[in-house]
Parts: C-alpha cells; structure tokens; sequence
C-alpha cells in the first residue's frame, strides 16, 4: 500500500513538473513569435524533440524503438498534435499566455465527454453541467462584446478539437503501442509536416538570443512530453487529469514575469471556474471507476 501511495505521488509530481515545462515553451512561444516566422518556430521545436529524444533513447533501444504495429494511426496522431501546435502557436502570438492555457484546458473534459458518447454510454447530467460550467468559464474570459471577443479566439477553439482527437487516438492506442515509440514518431511525424512549409519560410536566425529560445522550446517539450511518460507509468490518468490545471497557474506566471501582464478580475474568475469543473470532471471519472470495479468484484 506505501509503495502504490509513493508511484502515486511520484506521478503526481511528474505531472505538475510536465505542467510547467509546458507552460515555459509556451511563455518562451509568444516571446519568439516577435523575432522568427511562426512556421520556422514550430518546426524547430519539433526537429529539437525529435532528435533529443532520439539520441536519448535509440543507444538502448536500437531500431526496435520505431518498430511499431499502426503507422498509419501513428501518422494521424502526429498529425494531429502539429495541427494542435499550429493553433496553439498563432494564439499564443495574438493572446496572453494565461488566458490562452485556460480555454485550452476545457480539453480533457470534451476528451471524456467524446469517448464515453463514442462508447454509446449515456451521459450523466453531472458531466454535461461540468462542461457547460466550463464553457461558461471561458465565455467570461473572453466576454463576447469586449475586446477579448475576436477572429484570434478561433486557434484555441480549433486547439480543443486537434488536441481531443489527440487524445482519443493516443488512449486507443496506448494499448497496443510504446509510449516511447509513440512519442518519437510524433516528433518525427511533426518535423516532416513542418518541413514542407520550410522553403518558403526559411529564415536562418542571427541573433545568439532567438537560437537560445529556439533551443529552449525544444528541450522543454521533450522534457515536458518525457515526464508525461513518467506519470503515466506511476499512476492512472483518472488520478492524474486534475494535476494538468496546474498549467493555468505556471502560464500566468510566465505572462506576469516575462510580459508584465495579470489577468483582470473577470478573467481570474473565468479561469478558476474552467479549473474547478476540469478537476471535478476528473474527480467524476475516479468515482466512476471505482463504482465499476466495485460492482465487478462484487
């Protein structure tokens, strides 16, 4: 019991550590958006993580690191984080970190939402108030007439849809694939997308500066993506999801310290209800679960 309570907390901090490594490539994406073609960004970020995580893992692993049993899902599945990473990359440049992270993070409750409606399961009214509360969340964020309310709302919105399927596809196929390998071919996946639009975009930084974010962003995403490996091997996701809201938090952080800017006391407000009906989503699908095992064993 002490050993299961430890992996349980260790995955827990691994979550919050990922949190925050998400939440500084993000911070360090508006600052670069100013200096390199968002397009050359996006692809630095990805040929980064690839290699890194290449270099790191194949001396062990060998070929059998990308041996795998859908490439076609595996190309899907890469296709859709880079289409995520576009949104998120052109809203973050348009919108403050903060605010951006909090309409992001509706993410996991549409993610439940779909797979239990995909499961033909009936839905609880719980559930569809919790995503309604959600939205309603960041309908106070955004508030439709102010000048929040705009063309730029369109990335995080299609970042919710990109990023969900992401999420179905990669539960689906945890099953059956390595997760080592399923982060690898993601990053590979994501270079080669990136590396169709590299011609026209080209534009080989000088500044010693925008190398170092450049650099920044890549290594934060693989460490960031590798302790999401960690937690999920320590703990269920079910545990896990209500950590993720911690990335609002490190997100206004970084807008304060880096770009001077706090939310005003509407959007505090919308974020920490987006927040507290993400974490009570989660906490809906722990009680679920155990109601399930329950009345198995029984």
């Amino acid at each position: 019991m002490k050993h299961a309570s430890a992996q349980t907390l260790a995955g827990i901090g691994f979550v919050i550590l990922s949190a925050a490594c998400f939440a500084i490539l993000d911070t360090t994406t508006k600052h670069i958006s100013a200096s390199v073609p968002i397009l050359l960004a996006l692809w630095f970020r990805y040929v980064i993580q690839a290699l890194f995580s290449t270099v790191l893992f194949l001396p062990r692993r060998g070929m059998a690191l990308f041996k795998t049993e859908h490439p076609k899902f595996q190309m899907v599945r890469g296709a859709l984080l880079f289409s995520s990473s576009l949104c998120a990359f052109y809203g973050l440049k348009y919108m403050p970190v903060g605010e951006f992270t909090a309409i992001a993070s509706i993410t996991p409750l549409v993610v439940t939402l779909m797979a239990t409606l995909s499961l033909g399961e009936q839905v609880r009214k719980l559930r569809w108030a919790l995503v309604l509360g959600a939205f309603a969340g960041t309908m106070v964020i955004v508030r439709p007439g102010s000048q929040h309310f705009d063309w730029v709302l369109f990335f995080p919105l299609m970042l919710i849809v990109t990023n969900s399927g992401f999420h179905l596809i990669t539960s689906k196929m945890a099953r059956t694939e390595d997760p080592t390998t399923m982060n690898i071919l993601t990053g590979w996946v994501g270079t080669a997308l990136g590396a169709l639009v590299l011609p026209f975009v080209w534009e080989l930084p000088t500044d010693w500066f925008v190398w170092a974010q450049l650099l920044l962003m890549g290594c934060f995403a693989t460490v960031g993506h590798y302790l999401l490996i960690l937690a999920f091997s320590k703990a269920p996701a079910t545990v896990l999801t209500p950590y993720f809201y911690t990335q609002i938090g490190f997100a206004m952080l970084g807008g304060w310290l880096i770009f001077d800017h706090m939310p005003d006391d509407w959007t505090l407000v919308g974020m920490a209800m987006v927040a507290l009906c993400g974490a009570l989503g989660a906490w809906l699908t722990v009680r679920e679960s155990r109601v399930q095992i329950t009345s198995i064993e029984s």
